[in-house]
Order: C-alpha cells, then structure tokens, then sequence
C-alpha cells in the first residue's frame, strides 16, 4: 500500500534531527514483543535517553513506517534522523561496537565472562545436545529482569562462547555483559531433575521499608525518587508530601535515569506498591524499595495529619 503524504508527514515529524527513537511494539517500559524488547535492552545499556513510538496505538504508522523506510519489520531505530535498521542490524551493531559510536560514546571493552557448567548440569545436558541437531549449541539468556533461559541454537557468529566442562555455552553481548560468575547447575525438585542458572549480578530483591525508616531517609538528605502508585483520587484523598504520581509521564522518566537510582514506592496498603517496585526492578534498577504497609501505615506512624480512608 502507498504511503500517503498526511502519513508520511506524520511519521517525519516523529523523527527528530537530532536524537534516538525506536518505532516499536509496545512501549520502553512494556515491550510487546520479543524483538523489541531486545532492542530495549541493548538501548538501556547503551543509550538512557531516547523516545519510543508504541506502532500498535496507531495503525497507519505501523504500516506506514515501513513504506516509509523501505524496511519489513518492526522495531525500526532511528538516529539523528537516519534511519538505522531492524534488530538483526543493531544486534550486530551493538556487538561490534558500532551502535556506541554511532551514538557518540565510546565502543565498549568487550570481555569474556567466568561461566560454570557442574558436572551434573554438563551431564543433562550432553545428553540433549546428543539428541539436538547438527551445529547446535546451548544457548544462555538473561534478560533486563536478570530472568534467565538457556535454549538449543545454531550459532550465527556474533556470540560471546565460553566453555565449562565440555558444554558450549553461547550468550549475545548484552547477556555477557551479566554473566560474570554465572553457574548452571541441575537441582531436584517436586517435579524432577531441572536446570537453574545463579547469577550473581542480579540486583537485589526490592527492600521493604517501614515508614519511619523512609522518613529518616528523607530527614538525612537521602537523594530518591518517592513515587506514590495510587490512583488520582486516592491521592486527592491524601499524600505524602514530596512524593509524585506515578503516571504514564512520570514512568517514562524513570526509564531514563541511571539504572543504580533509588526507588522508593508506596500506594495505600502497600500490595500495589509492592507490584510497581517489582516491575522497575525488572526494568533493571538495582535499589528498589517498597514502604511497608503504604501511606496508611504512614499517618499512623509518621505524621497523623494524612488522613485514613
């Protein structure tokens, strides 16, 4: 189908002369689809300040970008106005060091990760790799949650590989650059023998707080961003003072900040809250914390004028 000029105008308007946007599935935050999520994640690591376009929100863009870029496919990344490729092309860029300077940072010193396979994950393994075709290799993947997967793969030629105990262990670069001390083990459990993959950089589970222990943080000059997860009328109703709604503007900020920020979370209770931390601590912040007990557990404790509802 045609692009037509009102689309097309549309599209050259989303693309900035200067600066990063990947046309997407999904958001940063939320990818809705595995491609773009992978391209997410090399971005994060590279890049943190860019804009993404959610293509399912609006369908003459989503089919339009691609006459437009004489491209097939979504994710679509775009620098500086030019149009950059798809995720087959930024992974190799991103492996080579290209995408780096493509974005005016330095190509990163690649290195080769300390994996461990135990001789008894080595013996389950062999044997499916016996079984696997030819060219095969085991494949390991951690994501920007830190969860983990391990697959049978050909290889492509742009992986990291280490060996352990005889087993091929092949990773993309994003998952080396987690990897370090990384051990794949066999372990029982209710339902049979199973692979589990400890990785030792995996940022720590969210924190949780009492009131009084956030307020002290606060009194000390501690530098957070305090972040109330409740509705708009909930927090009509009563706020903490210096915290700030987490709404769809607010989350797209957060995704732009070092990844090593504090988060500090609260909602009524403290369930929500408790959801909102887990899902930022999947985006890859390392210091995340929940408030026990939310904003009602706060005028209790600490300052009585916030109402109770």
């Amino acid at each position: 189908m045609a692009l037509n000029d009102a689309t097309r105008q549309r599209i050259e308007s989303l693309i900035p002369a200067e600066g990063v946007v990947l046309f997407m599935k999904g958001d940063r935050s939320q990818p809705q689809c595995g491609f773009s999520a992978q391209v997410v994640q090399m971005l994060d690591n590279v890049f943190p300040t860019y804009t993404t376009f959610d293509v399912l929100s609006d369908p003459e863009v989503r089919d339009g970008i691609k006459e437009y870029a004489n491209w097939p496919t979504i994710p679509q990344l775009y620098v500086n106005g030019e149009f950059v490729g798809g995720c087959d092309i930024i992974s190799d860029m991103y492996a080579t060091g290209e995408l780096h300077t493509s974005l005016g940072l330095a190509a990163p010193e690649r290195k080769i990760p300390q994996v461990t396979v135990t001789e008894t994950a080595a013996a389950g393994l062999r044997s499916h790799l016996e079984n696997a075709p030819e060219g095969v290799f085991l494949f390991l993947s951690i994501d920007a949650g830190y969860e983990t997967s391990l697959g049978l793969r050909p290889r492509t030629g742009i992986e990291i590989e280490v060996e352990s105990n005889g087993i091929t262990v092949l990773m993309d670069h994003v998952t080396a650059e987690k990897a370090e001390g990384v051990v794949i083990d066999m372990v029982e459990g209710l339902g049979g023998a199973s692979f589990k993959v400890n990785v030792p950089a995996a940022p720590a589970p969210v924190r949780q707080l009492a009131p009084s222990d956030v307020k002290a943080l606060l009194d000390d000059g501690t530098r957070f961003e305090f972040l109330d997860v409740r509705t708009p009328d909930e927090r009509a109703t009563a706020q903490i003072p210096g915290t700030r709604l987490l709404d769809e503007e607010t989350a797209k900020q957060l995704e732009t900040l070092p990844r090593d920020t504090m988060l500090v979370f609260h909602c009524h209770h403290g369930g929500r809250s408790q959801q909102a931390a887990e899902h930022f601590r999947h985006r890859g912040f390392v210091n995340v914390v929940n408030v026990a007990g939310g904003i009602d557990a706060w005028s209790a404790e600490v300052d009585s004028s916030i109402p109770r509802y």
